[in-house]
């Protein structure tokens, strides 16, 4: 198990992970496994979606902002980011990819995406292969 850490720098964001995930897959020389990414935060999500059109990321925050609007929940009422936990649990905290001749299986288009809904604020990555 291994870990990094990324430092967001807007209240919403959407960052590609996956070259420091490959890395870490590379040094664990597993040949065949799965590869699980999670994050221990309940602000922030995992995803894997396309890499090739950035709009994507940005899409998808502004899908997520229509279905779950800010500041008319009950948790607001203690730190004002109950839109962010929900959106957070809506897209969850990990994402298993399999890993075949020591690389991951993801499609051409695909990426490991970290998604911030409450940031700017430093996120811890963990990965796991076996």
């Amino acid at each position: 198990m291994e870990e990094f850490f990324v430092k967001t720098k807007r209240k919403f964001q959407v960052i590609d992970i996956t070259p420091n995930v490959r890395e870490i897959v590379e040094r664990a020389a597993t040949q065949e496994g799965l590869c699980c990414v999670f994050i221990p935060h309940s602000t922030a999500a995992v995803t894997v979606n396309e890499n090739a059109d950035p709009n994507i990321g940005e899409d998808l925050q502004d899908a997520l902002a229509k279905l779950i609007p800010e500041g008319i929940w009950r948790h607001d009422r203690i730190d004002d980011n109950a839109a962010a936990h929900i959106k957070a649990a809506i897209i969850g905290p990990s994402e298993m990819v399999p890993v075949k001749n020591g690389t991951l299986l993801l499609g051409t288009w695909q990426s490991l995406m970290l998604v911030e809904f409450d940031g700017p604020r430093e996120r811890k990555v963990i990965v796991q292969i076996r």
